[in-house]
């Protein structure tokens, strides 16, 4: 049963058919539409070349994105439908890209170059569905397979693999056993694929409901991009608390995170430093001092490498340093947490530590009631509106200068006054902060005068 297509996309179909053209939805849509999803975008194939779907929609924003090989973009209503002439592929040298297209002449023949059976299939008003290979069943059963040999589709363009193992993590699908293998034995082509991209797929597997199962069974493929995680894989901890090794305990926290990105990458990376900074203590126990700071160096590495955008590094980074901090149960302590992450980051931060302390031995998941408990006195602290910068302080730097502070002087005093505020030994009003100044100025002149004095 297929779903609604959105009306641009039907418009665009229609008119290509009224033309004289061929033209059918292909790939995802597809794929989205008959699992009862609503397509994130749209792409058609049709047998008009790319001159001929230009003039057919004469008028519209038409930009030539791909044209060298049959693509263009047209912006419909507002919507960018991308309209690719039949074609087959040439060969891939680069492992990436087709070297050239030749245009083909029916749709089998443009399907047969398409990556999985699910993606494969193709569809038109009163038309009906087209598919070729079988992806219709593979959906049902949610089964992942290569059209045709697989091993000539990832040698063809290695990013399929990547893509095979987010779909499988999205989808919660499993690799059929020709695909699977062909996976494994030519993964190490991913190292031909840009960073960019590969970032971009492993954004979407670590965010998909089955992500932690592919990240057990694909630690060599996920390897290729990222070498560090290697040594993780098998590393025993050693230790009361934890029943996994090092890299099952990582795949098991990430499925216990929300599905957010900086939370994902975050628990992916957490415990990377722990094999470099193992230990074992006369007690027999496995210890990993200052494993946090080591992570966070190799995090910071694989995150530059992959070009992640400076800000998702930043909360991941921040996210990784004190995923093992020990935050006590106090008012006074929670707000200077709040000040040191910010609220949406402390937050994020209980959210790591759950995750980690889900994935540890049952026996010592009590940490789980603690990181309730601070959740909720952080709310508390939150709806009392409090002051946790210098910036809300009632007080700033011209109330300072008229006391007669100059200079880096009012920085001090200001930061001075917010860790009081923070600490509540002082209320965030002004007449009291300019008090506790004056008072706290006063005492300083006379021990300055008392020293003098007796010096004399």
């Amino acid at each position: 049963m297929m779903g609604t297509i959105a009306p641009p996309a039907a418009r665009a179909l229609a008119r290509l058919h009224e033309a004289g053209f061929e033209a059918w939805l292909v790939g995802g849509c597809v794929r989205d539409m008959l699992l009862g999803c609503a397509p994130k975008d749209y792409d058609l194939a049709t047998s008009a070349r790319p001159e001929e779907t230009k003039a057919v929609f004469q008028g519209e924003t038409v930009l030539e994105t791909g044209i060298r090989h049959g693509t263009v973009t047209v912006l419909l209503e507002g919507m960018p439908l991308e309209i690719t002439t039949y074609r087959v592929d040439g060969a891939y040298s680069d492992a990436r890209h087709p070297d050239g297209v030749t245009f083909a002449d029916n749709l089998r023949a443009d399907a047969a170059r398409r990556d999985f059976t699910i993606n494969a299939m193709a569809y038109a008003p009163g038309q009906g569905l087209r598919d070729y290979f079988g992806g219709q069943a593979d959906l049902r059963a949610g089964c992942l397979r290569a059209v045709g040999d697989p091993g000539t589709r990832f040698q063809e363009d290695a990013l399929r693999i990547l893509r095979g193992l987010r779909f499988a993590a999205v989808l919660d699908f499993s690799l059929e056993e020709e695909t699977d293998r062909a996976a494994r034995r030519y993964a190490p082509l991913l190292t031909k694929v840009s960073a960019e991209r590969c970032a971009a797929e492993l954004g979407k597997l670590l965010c998909g409901p089955a992500a932690g199962r592919i990240l057990r069974a694909y630690p060599a493929v996920l390897g290729v991009v990222i070498p560090e995680l290697l040594p993780m894989v098998g590393f025993a901890h050693r230790n009361a608390h934890h029943c996994y090794d090092v890299w099952t305990h990582t795949a098991v926290a990430v499925d216990h995170v929300p599905p957010r990105l900086p939370l994902r990458l975050a628990m992916l990376l957490h415990d990377m430093g722990k094999p470099d900074t193992f230990s074992l203590g006369e007690d027999g126990q496995g210890h990993f001092y200052g494993h946090p700071r080591r992570s966070v160096e190799l995090a910071e590495g694989i995150l530059t490498r992959l070009r992640f955008p400076r800000r998702t590094r930043e909360q991941v980074l921040c996210l990784v340093r004190y995923h093992d901090a020990v935050i006590e149960e106090s008012p006074q302590r929670v707000r200077r947490w709040l000040n040191k992450l910010g609220p949406e980051r402390f937050f994020d931060l209980l959210e790591i530590q759950r995750g980690d302390a889900s994935a540890q031995a049952p026996a010592y998941c009590t940490r789980l009631d603690h990181l309730r408990r601070l959740e909720k006195m952080a709310g508390e602290v939150l709806a009392e509106a409090p002051c946790l910068t210098v910036r809300e302080l009632a007080v700033g730097g011209r109330e300072l200068l008229a006391l007669g502070y100059q200079g880096p002087a009012i920085g001090t005093a200001l930061r001075r006054l917010l860790d009081c505020v923070l600490e509540g030994t002082l209320p965030n009003e002004k007449t009291a902060l300019l008090q506790y100044l004056e008072q706290t100025d006063a005492k300083k002149s006379e021990g300055k005068r008392n020293k003098s004095s007796g010096e004399t």
